[in-house]
């Protein structure tokens, strides 16, 4: 079985040598698929070294942008790993931050300079944003976050969704949504797609996505993404 195993040693006994106080226990990590993408073909290789991982993350492709990737039908990912722009156009992430791969859709981590390009990565739906320079460990925790349905972003780009001068909308206060937009809401920040909430609420895709465009206006975000985060620093969310 593919995965990485965590041990823990045999427990000890209690002070009176009469009871086991924890038994060993092992938790398999799935294997993270990545798929890297950059137009500089060092940095596309350098950044597959760096985030490889045995038994924890493997790179299954490089591209030189999100295209070259988007059009393998055939290919298996979990996370886009992008050094670059994330815009909107041919094959930029939805509003949930994700892409599609083939059939398949997976979330997007971007590399960013700064906390301006973390701030455009994240409005155009990056699921996570960390720095250029970012250590091996950090790569690897916001792939397997963004992977487990989590927003990822690196402490060092402080707060990139706080920057706007305006405030959120007088209407964006938890008494203002309904409890049909407080359920989606907390689905959102689950990580779960607009099908996935639908059979979750026993309602259509339509109804969902009606309810989300509610929620970000509301909000006064552009993203999915940007929702959730706003709203669990206001507090709406059970995290």
């Amino acid at each position: 079985m593919n995965g990485r195993w965590l041990g823990i040693d045999a427990a000890p006994l209690s002070p009176d040598n009469s009871t086991v106080l924890a038994s060993p226990v092992a938790v398999a990590l799935p294997i993270v698929r990545v798929a890297v993408v950059s137009e500089d073909p060092l940095a596309r290789a350098g950044l597959g070294a760096l985030v490889a991982e045995p038994d924890g993350v493997e790179v299954v492709a490089q591209g030189g942008a999100l295209a070259d990737v988007l059009q393998r039908g055939d290919l298996a990912v979990d996370v886009l790993l992008v050094d670059g722009e994330v815009s909107t156009g041919a094959g930029a992430p939805s509003a949930g931050g994700e892409a599609a791969v083939g059939v398949t859709v997976v979330p997007v981590v971007a590399m960013v300079r700064d906390t301006g390009e973390a701030r455009s990565a994240l409005s155009h739906g990056a699921r996570g944003v960390v720095r250029r320079e970012a250590s091996a460990r950090v790569l690897r925790a916001a792939v397997r976050a963004v992977s487990d349905g989590l927003v990822a972003i690196d402490p060092a780009l402080g707060e990139p969704w706080t920057h706007e001068p305006e405030r959120a909308p007088a209407s964006a206060r938890s008494d203002a949504l309904t409890p049909r937009e407080a359920e989606v809401l907390q689905l959102l920040a689950e990580g779960l797609a607009n099908k996935e909430i639908a059979a979750r609420l026993g309602i259509s895709d339509h109804t969902v996505k009606f309810h989300v465009n509610a929620l970000m206006a509301k909000l006064g975000v552009q993203s999915r993404t940007e929702a959730v985060v706003r709203a669990a620093r206001m507090g709406w969310l059970l995290l």
